[in-house]
């Protein structure tokens, strides 16, 4: 069924609910958004998704050509740089035919490129893409953006069908025919048919969908609006000052009947009622709080993580494996200590002003809720002293860690080279010094869990009891259910503080670790700084990818540069053109700047002072991002990494991933090409293999042709490879370069003379 006629079967079943509006249109192009308004359909996405878009800002979005073929990849890479404006990011997803309704009813904001046979329209061309808005779906529906701004509920059905049309009707002479020797019921070709499709076309690919959400680069108030921190947090607090009155009441009621002389049934059978009646909210508050802390977790880490990729490479390249372990660990640290132990205290703190309340009301009157609220103030003091000396403590504990680290990941250099009886020379100073300064800090935190606590059940009680010894004009009534009530509020501050002091102790131990996590949470917002005019892309689009032959690629007038720590240049007025499938060989002594040379032409560093361009265009026009893109170097052997993952994974991460059997096949290709034919028939999964640390171990050389297999399949318009025929044995290193001559569009290749 073609996604028109599905359109105008179903338009009796669309319904209207809220604010969306049924649709009226019965064709899918009057429903659907062209590539011109794609930017807009945008806009109203985030806008309806509560994605926090100013409805006043007024965006740029870059200009298409009308004479290029428009693929999903320019379609990424021209979506990205526009919501890059509105703090967004997008990503495109490739799902799998048995998955699309699972999509449909999970996924959104996304948008979704409809495929050209669902259109049926022989105008229409690739040139000229449609999109669906698709604001979020659910079992039985899913609310469309259209055109005209509305927002409308249809079945998802229809948007399945427009999907998987192009798989569909590929297949579809195949099982009529199937369906017709089998000779299957009119009545139940429809399910024999569908069962077909699930089973036949399930692994099969769609792509063209992108989800839209918020950017980790985002302000912190923008991630929080997006989960709704404010208002879950009225919502935990009024769930904790409910269970606090019901707990208060709960003491009136069993109080009342204690203070009578006598049991009364129906005293007693509320007083059951309102315990009863805290259990589910209670249950409820442990629930609703430990989701809160799992989104708000999600957003840190992920910030974290974002802030991690935005670090400059000056930064951490004086930083040993121990360091980045223990940064690693405070990160844990601050995530649990800080959102479980500082919601907690902020709990309790409505506990503890809930009990000043009930002292206040008590005998005592306003001097006894003084004295708690001196107390409280003891306790703050003690929490600032825990800081002051879990401070050195814990940049003892990172010295001994990273120290511990650095060991054991050079033991094998240490066992070969280093005397024996020197191994363990300078642990017994780093480990006089950690206990030392434990146990200072082990006896701040002992009063604090000990002394507060226990401390106010002494001072409170023995309070009470001064009462009686008060002028009358400084205190209440000195009845039985004053001094009752002042017992009860001593019990309630005694439970709030016990809490307090386990949350303060969280809250200095988040503090302490947040000098380490401080650094990679504020690198996010470096990406706001490399973003581009988008219409400066849109320039660079309608150059087409790529450059052509005889055409400067990389141009470069008087650059120069130094490091921050150094006071001469490693460059200095260097000016040369490279131009488009030129082959290049850099050659000099160690020191001599060819790796900075590098750096700077890939955009891993910025020169000094100097011009530039790669394709006519600087940096700051072409943005960080797609200079990257189009110029990709292979460091030395020791900066460069093998992860932990399968052969593809680490040979496609800079391409697409996860990879399409076509990409799977060419990176195959290369290989072999490289001369990795016996490593590929070695490996039992092939391209599935596991490598790295605790994967299959490749050897020096074989690393070396699988950075460089990296690098060809991003297809840059200039490869730089940084010394990375160094090792390699001469026959290897012919097979290598002759495929890196075939394959790279323009070279420069790195060495020493």
């Amino acid at each position: 069924m073609t996604i028109i006629a599905s359109l105008i079967s179903a338009m009796g079943d669309l319904q209207r609910v809220g604010q969306p509006t049924p649709l009226e249109s019965t064709t899918l192009l009057k429903f659907a958004w062209p590539l011109s308004r794609l930017g807009e359909a945008v806009e109203c996405l985030a806008r309806h998704g509560g994605l926090a878009v100013a409805p006043s800002q007024s965006l740029t979005w870059p200009l298409f050509a009308t004479n290029i073929q428009v693929d999903n990849e320019t379609l990424e890479r021209w979506l990205a740089t526009g919501v890059a404006q509105l703090d967004l990011e997008v990503e495109s997803v490739q799902i799998a035919y048995a998955e699309v309704d699972r999509l449909i009813r999970g996924a959104g904001p996304t948008l979704l490129r409809l495929p050209l046979t669902a259109l049926h329209d022989p105008a229409l061309t690739e040139a000229t893409p449609y999109f669906l808005a698709l604001l979020k779906g659910k079992r039985g529906s899913a609310l469309l953006i259209g055109p005209d701004r509305i927002v409308r509920r249809v079945s998802p059905r229809l948007i399945r069908d427009a999907l998987c049309s192009d798989l569909e009707h590929a297949h579809a002479a195949e099982f009529t025919d199937l369906l017709t020797v089998a000779e299957i019921p009119q009545a139940r070709q429809a399910e024999v048919r569908q069962a077909l499709l699930q089973v036949q076309l399930g692994p099969q690919l769609i792509d063209g969908c992108w989800l839209l959400r918020l950017s980790p680069a985002a302000g912190v108030g923008e991630q929080m609006a997006q989960i709704q921190l404010k208002r879950r947090l009225a919502t935990l607090v009024a769930g904790y000052l409910i269970q606090v009155s019901l707990t208060i009441l709960a003491w009136g009621v069993i109080g009342r009947s204690s203070l009578a002389g006598h049991f009364d049934w129906g005293w007693l059978q509320a007083w059951a009622l309102v315990l009863f009646s805290a259990v589910p909210l209670q249950m409820f508050t442990n629930w609703f709080f430990s989701r809160l802390v799992v989104d708000v977790g999600a957003l840190f880490k992920q910030r974290l993580l974002f802030g991690a990729l935005q670090l400059d490479p000056e930064e951490i390249r004086h930083q040993g494996a121990g360091q980045f372990l223990g940064r690693v660990m405070e990160t844990v640290a601050v995530e649990r200590l800080a959102l479980a132990g500082g919601f907690r205290a902020l709990l309790a703190l409505i506990q503890l002003l809930a009990a000043a309340g009930i002292l206040a009301l008590g005998a005592g009157g306003w001097l006894h809720a003084l004295l708690l609220v001196l107390w409280t103030g003891l306790t703050v003091g003690l929490g600032l002293t825990d800081l002051h000396v879990g401070r050195t403590w814990i940049e003892a504990f990172r010295t001994m860690t990273n120290d511990l680290v650095e060991r054991m990941v050079g033991h094998r250099t240490r066992l070969v080279q280093e005397d024996r009886h020197r191994w363990h020379d300078g642990e017994d100073q780093l480990l006089d010094n950690y206990i030392s300064l434990s146990k200072k800090l082990d006896q701040v935190e002992t009063q604090l869990d000990a002394l507060v606590p226990r401390g106010w059940m002494v001072i409170g009680m023995v309070s009470v009891l001064g009462i009686f010894f008060l002028p009358e004009g400084w205190r209440n009534a000195d009845t039985a259910t004053n001094v009752a009530i002042s017992l009860g509020g001593v019990l309630m501050a005694y439970q709030a503080l016990v809490s307090i002091t386990i949350g303060l102790q969280s809250v200095v131990d988040a503090r302490l670790a947040w000098t380490q996590v401080e650094p990679l949470f504020y690198a996010a917002e470096r990406v706001k700084a490399e973003r581009v005019d988008p219409m400066s892309i849109g320039r660079r689009l309608l150059q087409q990818v790529g450059q052509q032959a005889g055409q400067p690629q990389v141009s470069a007038r008087d650059l120069a540069f130094r490091y921050s720590d150094h006071n001469r240049p490693v460059l200095r007025d260097c000016t040369f053109q490279i131009v488009s499938g030129e082959r290049w060989l850099l050659a000099g002594p160690s020191g001599s700047g060819k790796s900075t040379l590098a750096a700077l032409l890939a955009g891993l560093r910025r020169p000094e002072s100097g011009t530039l361009l790669l394709g006519g265009l600087d940096c700051d026009t072409i943005g960080v991002t797609e200079w990257r893109r189009r110029v990709v170097v292979v460091p030395q052997f020791h900066e460069n990494y093998l992860f932990t993952g399968t052969l593809g994974f680490n040979l496609l991460m800079g391409r697409e991933w996860p990879a399409s059997a076509a990409a799977l096949a060419e990176a195959e290709a290369i290989c072999r090409e490289l001369g990795l034919d016996d490593l590929l028939a070695r490996m039992p999964a092939g391209m599935q293999q596991m490598v790295g640390e605790s994967g299959w171990r490749l050897s020096h050389g074989e690393r070396s042709r699988v950075f460089i297999a990296r690098a060809l399949l991003q297809d840059a318009d200039l490869l730089i490879l940084d010394e990375s025929f160094g090792a390699l044995d001469p026959e290897t290193m012919q097979l290598a370069a002759d495929c890196v001559l075939r394959r790279a569009k323009t070279l420069l290749v790195i060495a020493h003379p």
